[in-house]
């Protein structure tokens, strides 16, 4: 007994002379002074523009012996065919794997294998991109085959056969993955299921690309004046530029793409239904029409996301997830694109049976910022996880080659990098909740639930009415009685 006495007065004493000793520590910590950040200057690339009207961007970096180099070429899915989706992804996926007219896409596989050196094509919604990677020596082996295969593509049938066929086992397993029937489904809400942004290849569309197709578009879409060409690595780069100008001299300017104005429709303010039986959660969207990058409001947007619903410590994830227990996951954000307004998304994932308590969470979360927004301090995390970082997105100078490319491709200013510290620093409390009013409107929201009725608290319908979504796949074309198109035919 006197032992037991003793251990407590000793745990007694000591917790004594450590609690205090603590609390002045902590005291002491949050005396510590924070300097400014220091003033972003990233080594910018040298711009050249080649009388074709090819446009340069060379940035040295002499940490490794390696080259690399992207063109990113105007043009993308966005102007494809309605009757045709998913033509430009076959065209970024045969470009390379087809070959030149010398050489086969196998050949160049075995060439550029022993030298550990790549060269790959691709297609995305505005732009297709060819590029390579090698090592310094190898440099001038390597840009030919990509020269070739930029200027000289085959597209072969065999290729074409083949990419359609793998584009037909994605389409027949799109509906298998609820986080991505939410993503694909979620976007036809907010832009239009008919916008160039939300269509998705079927097996009619991409059965009816044709290897004239794909010809037609490298040659309406493949020139210099619509190139824009990046390169960073180990290389000196007045040598470079003569290269390039060598290369390139005997390659005349081209007709300039035209993009189609888009217009947007968005799904009218409602319920949203895919009912999918074999899930125990659900997947929720809520959508609206975001903005563009160049918009005024863009920084305000960015330091309201982050500090809304942007991470652990934001406002929706400590309440949803942390306090509530409703949400596996939670976000929320003003989307903004460069060349056409982005997507104001609000989303979680729950359990089949909170999935209605956890849309009225969230829509007492978005009530909640006209009598509560955003405070200062949630204002000063925000900036600070913002702004601390900033600097590992652009930490090397590939990274900020491909930001500067883009800023180029758009149409910003190229000292947009720097603006965007800037600007981020200037936002205040004000600023905040003025773009939360502006932007995000409860009233406004599409609400798309991907989930298990059977399963749900309550209807879905007790919200209001609600419209169900069918994603089932259409046939393929021969499974409807009709001959589908060869595929590679022309």
């Amino acid at each position: 007994m006197k032992f037991h006495r003793s251990l407590i007065l000793l745990v007694v004493i000591v917790l004594g002379s450590v609690v205090p000793r603590a609390a002045a520590q902590a005291a002491d910590w949050q005396q510590i002074s924070i300097p400014q950040l220091p003033a972003f200057h990233p080594q910018q690339p040298k711009r050249i523009e080649l009388p074709n009207g090819m446009v340069v961007f060379l940035q040295e970096d002499h940490e490794l012996p390696l080259i690399d180099g992207t063109a990113r070429i105007r043009g993308g899915s966005r102007s494809e065919p309605a009757s045709k989706v998913g033509m430009v992804d076959i065209y970024g996926e045969v470009w390379r794997t087809s070959g030149t007219k010398a050489e086969t896409g196998d050949q160049l596989d075995d060439f550029l294998e022993i030298r550990a050196a790549k060269v790959e094509t691709g297609g995305n919604v505005d732009s297709t991109t060819i590029s390579w990677s090698c090592l310094k020596g190898d440099f001038d082996d390597v840009f030919k085959v990509f020269n070739d295969v930029l200027r000289q593509p085959e597209f072969r049938a065999d290729k074409v056969d083949l990419a359609q066929k793998e584009m037909y086992d994605s389409i027949s397993r799109r509906n298998d993955d609820v986080g991505g029937i939410a993503a694909r489904e979620s976007v036809k809400l907010a832009y239009g299921p008919n916008s160039p942004y939300a269509r998705e290849p079927e097996y009619t569309t991409v059965a009816a690309v044709t290897r004239q197709d794909l010809i037609d578009w490298h040659h309406a879409h493949v020139h210099p004046n619509n190139i824009i060409l990046g390169i960073v690595g180990d290389f000196n780069s007045a040598a470079m530029e003569t290269k390039l100008r060598q290369a390139f001299s005997d390659w005349p300017k081209g007709p300039p793409v035209k993009e189609d104005k888009i217009e947007f429709h968005p799904a009218n303010p409602g319920y949203y239904l895919v009912e999918k039986e074999d899930v125990n959660q659900s997947s929720i969207r809520m959508t609206e029409l975001g903005i563009r990058r160049d918009n005024p409001d863009y920084y305000a947007a960015q330091v309201f996301n982050e500090a809304f619903g942007g991470g652990f410590s934001s406002r929706l994830f400590k309440s949803i997830r942390t306090e509530q227990g409703l949400a596996y996951g939670v976000g929320a954000g003003i989307g903004g694109a460069f060349d056409h307004p982005g997507i104001l998304r609000v989303s979680m994932s729950t359990k089949s049976a909170t999935t209605v308590e956890s849309i009225q969470a969230l829509y007492k979360e978005i009530d909640g910022l006209e009598k509560n927004p955003i405070s200062d301090d949630e204002i000063k995390r925000a900036k600070d996880a913002i702004l601390n970082s900033f600097v590992f997105n652009f930490d090397s100078p590939e990274k900020v080659l491909q930001e500067r490319m883009a800023y180029e491709f758009y149409g910003y200013p190229a000292d947009f990098l720097e603006r965007y510290r800037a600007g981020i620093e200037k936002v205040g409390k004000d600023d905040v909740a003025r773009a939360a009013a502006k932007y995000l409107h409860k009233g406004k929201l599409a609400v798309l639930v991907v989930g298990n009725t059977a399963e749900f608290d309550k209807p879905l319908s007790s919200l209001g009415p609600v419209t169900k979504v069918d994603i089932t796949i259409p046939a393929p074309p021969g499974e409807k009685g009709e001959t589908p198109p060869k595929p590679g035919s022309n």
